[in-house]
């Protein structure tokens, strides 16, 4: 019959193509490992943007598109998911602090630390947010404030032996290494919002004032603001 092949090839377009089952594409589970990794990475930015208080396991369970079990399952909470990304953030800080002081001028280790933390903070802004904004009590062990000390401890060995070869009392060595590692700290934090200048000219603006009240520290300095003012 003539009409007969255009009736198959009508036929065949009324037919479904085999890719179209009607069934929904499955999507490729994640595993355990992956799963947590991403729920840190969400849990990060969340507390970045808002801070601990104002974050919730619903809306981590919702970016992460799971439900809140699985968050549960894996962090027993919004306090373990935020222990773990606080510790992340200090490690990384550290350890980036740590591998730049290969100097062996102490002006230079200054300049080094400087920058190393001024890099974290731009390279890394929302680790460094999670670091700076509140923290629950239960994490006071790691806020940025321990952070600072575990600094100040490695920048007072510097000094202690810079005091030493100077005739100070390297007894003030912590002193001094609180008051370094604090100044650069507020500077970083104001640097993040402002951005500029850059940080190698924050960072020489930094050492500049550090090192040179270092280099004309006075060996027993008294105020000389009458008491009672």
């Amino acid at each position: 019959m003539a009409d007969g092949p255009g009736k198959e090839e009508a036929a065949a377009r009324r037919r479904p193509a085999p890719a179209a089952t009607g069934k929904a594409p499955s999507r490729v589970r994640m595993s355990a490992t992956q799963r947590r990794e991403q729920l840190i990475v969400i849990g990060r930015q969340l507390f970045a943007e808002r801070g601990f208080d104002a974050t919730s396991i619903e809306e981590v369970a919702a970016r992460a598109k799971v439900s809140k079990p699985v968050v549960y399952e894996h962090f027993g909470g919004k306090e373990g998911l935020y222990a773990v990304v606080v510790d992340r953030e200090v490690r990384a800080l550290l350890d980036r602090i740590t591998t730049a002081l290969t100097a062996g001028h102490p002006r230079e280790l200054l300049e080094q630390a400087a920058m190393a933390l001024l890099g974290y903070i731009e390279e890394e802004t929302s680790g460094f947010r999670v670091l700076v904004r509140e923290s629950p009590v239960m994490s006071a062990t790691g806020n940025f404030s321990s952070v600072l000390n575990d600094v100040a401890h490695q920048v007072e060995h510097i000094l202690g032996a810079e005091f030493k070869s100077r005739g100070y009392d390297p007894k003030l060595a912590e002193l001094y290494a609180q008051a370094l590692v604090g100044m650069v700290a507020l500077t970083g934090r104001w640097w993040l919002e402002v951005r500029k200048p850059r940080k190698e000219t924050v960072a020489a603006h930094l050492v500049n004032l550090a090192w040179n009240g270092l280099s004309h520290l006075e060996a027993k300095p008294t105020l000389i603001t009458p008491r009672g003012r």
